[in-house]
Formats: structure tokens, C-alpha cells, sequence
């Protein structure tokens, strides 16, 4: 799945729903609506994202420390090309080889889970990053996002999408969530559960 795109199809959702029965009749926009929904919601709360890039793009950073600095996730090595900004010209000029960096989690994997991506560059030996500028002294190119999505994302974006989908019959009488707002990971106590691994605060300023 492409950046942007929902973490559950409309196939899973129904399924996830029981939605062949006939007590249940909700039509197909309705259930875009509400997984596009929880997927933007689940992007809010954890404050990343988890599908991925095609096509390498470039990012900018201001490192907080010279020695550790934190990114977004990127899934790949291939096409990654690290680059700082020492004279605090707004000239990424400084292209880092690969004995100058390490790259984290090592081996993919946080908390026993694997399948993570790289969001974290260790400077090693000499190296570090440029700190006392004004500018963003740190350039990353890469390929961006997750290999796949992680199963209690999935999972959560169902949960939260199924329960949005059913305000249409609250006593409110709402088609979808109209105006009282989709239904936030906050008020879905097991989506939290779900997604309290994957919570992370990026620090990308461009």
C-alpha cells in the first residue's frame, strides 16, 4: 500500500463486520468514508505512518543531539543517502559514508517484534551531526514508510472503522460521523491497547 492509503481494504472491513448478513446495510461509500477515517485517525495518534514508498523523496531535520537523531520511518537502505549542513549555508554539501552512521533498531526488531523500520541514525567514531545551527542541518533521502503494515494496526484501523460505520444507527440517526466527528483511538479502549507499541513523536521540520 502507497503513502495515504487506508491500512484495511473495504473486503476486511466487510468481513470483519459480518456485513453478507442481511440485518446489517451499509453501502460501500460509507465504508470507505470510515476506514479512510481510521486510518488518518491511527496516523494522528501514533504520529507516523505505516504504508510505504515507491520512490525515494527527501527530508529535512534538526538533529537535538550530535550524536543520536530520530526520523521518520524508512524501510529500506536501498537509495538512502545521509547528508549534513557544516557551514549553515542551507547546503546539504556533507554526504555521510556508511562507516559514519549505524542505523536503528538494529535488526528490525523493538520489543521482540520484527518487521520494524529505521528511525533512529547513530553517528559513530568521529562523526556527528551539526547542532548549533539555525537551519536544518541534517538531509535524508530515502524510501519511506513500512514494508507492511503491522497486523494490530490492521487490526485497530477494523475496530476503529466498524465502530465509526455504526453511528449510522445511533439513535442519532448519523449516516457515517457526520458532525459529531469520526470515533477517536481514545474512546476505542482495545485499538489503544493495539497501537501503545507503535506511539512515537517524529521531530521532521520539513
Amino acid at each position: 500500500m502507497a503513502l495515504g492509503d487506508t491500512y484495511a481494504t473495504l473486503e476486511e472491513l466487510k468481513a470483519y463486520m459480518s456485513i453478507d448478513k442481511p440485518t446489517l446495510s451499509l453501502n460501500d461509500d460509507l465504508l470507505e468514508e470510515a476506514l479512510e477515517s481510521a486510518s488518518r485517525e491511527i496516523d494522528r495518534h501514533c504520529e507516523r505512518q505505516f504504508n510505504k514508498a515507491d520512490v525515494v523523496s527527501t527530508r529535512i531535520y534538526r538533529p537535538k543531539g550530535c550524536k543520536l537523531v530520530t526520523v521518520d520511518d524508512f524501510y529500506s537502505t536501498e537509495g538512502l543517502v545521509i547528508a549534513t549542513d557544516s557551514g549553515d549555508t542551507g547546503s546539504f554539501n556533507t554526504v555521510w559514508s556508511e562507516t559514519q552512521y549505524e542505523l536503528e533498531p538494529l535488526n528490525g526488531i523493538v520489543n521482540g517484534e520484527f518487521g520494524w523500520p529505521y528511525f533512529r541514525i547513530r553517528a559513530v567514531g568521529s562523526a556527528a551531526f551539526p547542532v548549533t545551527h539555525d537551519r536544518a542541518s541534517l538531509q535524508i533521502t530515502a524510501l519511506w514508510g513500512w514494508s507492511a503494515v503491522p497486523a494490530p494496526v490492521k487490526r485497530a484501523t477494523l475496530v476503529i472503522a466498524s465502530e465509526t460505520a455504526k453511528l449510522k444507527d445511533s439513535p442519532f440517526g448519523v449516516a457515517g460521523y457526520g458532525e459529531f466527528g469520526p470515533v477517536r483511538v481514545k474512546n476505542s479502549p482495545v485499538a489503544m491497547r493495539m497501537l501503545a507499541p507503535y506511539r512515537l513523536r517524529p521531530v521532521k521540520v520539513g
